[in-house]
């Protein structure tokens, strides 16, 4: 049976602002902007720019002559969007439309002082024009004498092959299916390997490789080859080679005593030999620069400067323009005005309101959450910075305090969900380097006095216990635990394992060391 019943229900929900605010909030400086170009690409009625003389004296009159604007309420705004989606074709007086924009001072905004130095405009880097590391071993494999059309196709597809690391991750059977549907030739097992060696003679030693354990030997049958090196190193280098040939297992694992014995070495001669295997290159192509890799620069969001003592937060806004609504937009609607005086608008006027309406409206809001952007953001940096003042006065992370999301949320005011989109992603420049923000933030660990301590404390006096460790008997983490222990930090063992693990720190036994 249907039956019709009605039901009061309350629910909250973004307006367009607010989920255009929070996508703001989320995107570093660096790529702000980007975002705002495709803001005035989608909306012809916002302008980048600053304003000229005779605009901002006449903001300056209008606003002068207006009494304050009055805040506008969630009512406002539902009469605004029944107004805008009134039919054109009914009865709308054109003053509806007009009132809240001819004379509205709140259109622009700086993002920058008078004070502004231009010194400080951000410099566009230079490109280093040079040829990609494919292009280096195409100009090696130019000096080979190739006898047709056939050994070059396979060249070819072995350079092609290999990746940015210089190794050629893929299997031979495979460059053999990518000759005949790529370039119709029917290669055999014995014409690829027989380029390969060749491609594997090129410069750098160890391109070409196919593993670790490859790229390794290549590089020492370089140096042994080699007219001006010693008997005393050749003698180290054939050492070096039998333990990557036979031994290479043990060496990943640092069986040092396993090897001695095995190869019947002293202590010495082996840690000579080991010496030598650390100097080659795992990632042959590393040396060679490329410009076809990407470089990404790290653009601070915040500044803060020690002023004698005193610490002075700033945004970075070089990558927010000037942003104003087009004063042609404000022209029309003022023409429309006047050419309407007295009288109906048409349907075909109305029409054309309607869109300069939209556009206006759309400015005003991006315009607006540009502003309450910066304005967050600046307010959050401040409470993270007073939080963390003895670390960026002194640097010293084992000044950092225990702080989570919650602790700036409610110093700021802010949800924690708009705390960690502006923590999100950012950087701020301080006197010791460019931290990340979310670094910052780290739960509490409470010692044996009670007194509660910042885990990156804790991770702190952990890193400077491994690195002045005897790396011949380095510390177990059961041993590290005991460490802490003694310095008042009582923590578990499977804890110290963990934050060894957040800070790439291998176990004892791959740092030990001959």
């Amino acid at each position: 049976m249907l039956k019709q019943q009605l039901s009061q229900r309350l629910q909250q929900k973004l307006s367009p602002q607010q989920i255009q605010l929070m996508k703001l909030l989320q995107i570093p400086t660096a790529v702000l902007d980007q975002r705002v170009q495709e803001e005035m690409e989608a909306n012809p009625a916002l302008e980048e720019g600053e304003l000229g003389e005779e605009d901002e004296l006449g903001e300056i009159a209008r606003s002068s002559d207006d009494s304050p604007a009055e805040e506008t309420t969630e009512s406002d705004e539902v009469d605004d969007l029944e107004r805008e989606e009134t039919p054109p074709d009914e009865e709308v007086s054109l003053d509806d439309y007009l009132t809240d924009y001819m004379d509205d001072d709140e259109a622009s905004y700086k993002t920058r002082g008078d004070n502004y130095n231009a010194d400080e405009e951000q410099k566009t880097l230079p490109i280093a024009v040079e040829n990609t590391f494919h292009e280096y071993l195409e100009q090696q494999l130019g000096m080979l004498d190739i006898k047709d059309e056939r050994e070059e196709a396979i060249a070819h597809q072995i350079i092609g092959s290999i990746d940015d690391d210089g190794y050629l991750r893929r299997e031979i059977d495979a460059i053999l299916d990518d000759l005949i549907f790529s370039q119709n030739v029917n290669a055999t097992k014995e014409e690829v390997e027989k380029w390969l060696s060749k491609v594997q003679r090129f410069d750098p030693p160890g391109i070409g490789s196919r593993n670790l354990q490859e790229c390794l030997l290549l590089q020492i049958d370089n140096k042994r080859s080699r007219e001006d090196i010693s008997y005393e190193d050749k003698l180290i280098l054939v050492i070096s080679r039998k333990i990557i040939s036979n031994h290479f297992d043990e060496f990943t694992k640092k069986h040092y005593q396993r090897m001695q014995r095995q190869l019947s070495l002293t202590e010495g001669e082996l840690k000579e030999a080991i010496d030598e295997i650390l100097k080659l290159n795992p990632k042959p192509a590393s040396g060679h620069a490329s410009s076809s890799r990407n470089v990404h620069y790290i653009v601070p969001d915040f500044i803060i400067i020690n002023n004698d003592g005193e610490l002075e937060l700033s945004l970075n806004t070089r990558n927010a323009p000037d942003l104003h609504i087009n004063n042609h937009y404000r022209d029309m609607l003022r023409s429309y005005k006047t050419t309407t005086k007295g009288r109906r608008a048409t349907k075909n006027e109305k029409e054309a309101i309607m869109f300069i309406k939209q556009k206006i409206d759309g400015a005003k809001w991006f315009i607006d959450a540009i502003r309450q952007r910066q304005q967050t953001m600046f307010n959050t940096m401040y409470a993270i910075m007073n939080y963390q003042y003895d670390f960026f006065e002194t640097g010293d992370q084992k000044t950092l305090r225990p702080m989570i999301l919650k602790d700036i949320a409610d110093i700021t005011g802010l949800d924690i969900s708009t705390v960690s989109r502006v923590a999100n992603s950012k950087f701020v420049q301080t006197e010791y380097g460019t931290k990340r923000l979310k670094d910052f933030f780290s739960e509490s660990l409470q010692t044996q006095d009670g007194e509660e301590v910042s885990t990156l404390e804790v991770k702190k006096i952990l890193t400077d216990i491994i690195k002045d460790e005897n790396k011949r008997k380095p510390f177990s983490d059961e041993k590290l635990k005991n460490l802490l222990l003694d310095k008042g930090y009582n923590i578990a063992r499977r804890t110290v394992a963990k934050y060894r693990e957040q800070l790439n720190i291998p176990v004892a036994r791959l740092r030990k060391e001959l």
